[in-house]
């Protein structure tokens, strides 16, 4: 099985803290990603997701800042870390993205569509 770093969208979308969290939805929509970390400086603070700006329209709180709305302190992985173990954490926690850290510094994000292309890689589509 692959490692983390051979997986992972080294091109990460970070946010501060007090962006607004319609400024990040936004942001995700032009990018394509369905999460983006939250930095104070260089430290990883949080994540928002898709779902976490669900949950804001649904409930009004979209106009608030990410802070309100992020998963503080969440999970990380290593890029030396199996792709094994990312899908064990992820599966078990119940997200679909976890951020890569390298020392401390985020390097990447690893998605469940990641993993799961790595599953497909070698299966051909049906009829081909």
């Amino acid at each position: 099985m692959p490692s983390v770093s051979e997986i992972m969208t080294p091109d990460v979308l970070g946010l501060d803290p007090t962006t607004s969290l319609l400024e990040a939805a936004r942001r995700m929509h032009e990018r394509r990603v369905g999460a983006v970390v939250v930095t104070e400086g260089e430290r990883l603070v949080g994540i928002v997701t898709e779902r976490d700006v669900l949950r804001a329209v649904a409930t009004g709180g979209l106009d608030g800042p990410v802070a309100d709305a992020m998963t503080r302190s969440p999970e990380t992985i290593e890029p030396d870390e199996s792709a094994g173990q990312a899908a064990a954490l992820m599966i078990h926690g119940g997200f679909r993205h976890l951020p890569v850290v390298d020392g401390g510094d985020v390097v990447g994000m690893v998605s469940i569509r990641d993993l799961v292309r790595v599953s497909v890689d070698d299966e051909a589509p049906r009829g081909v």
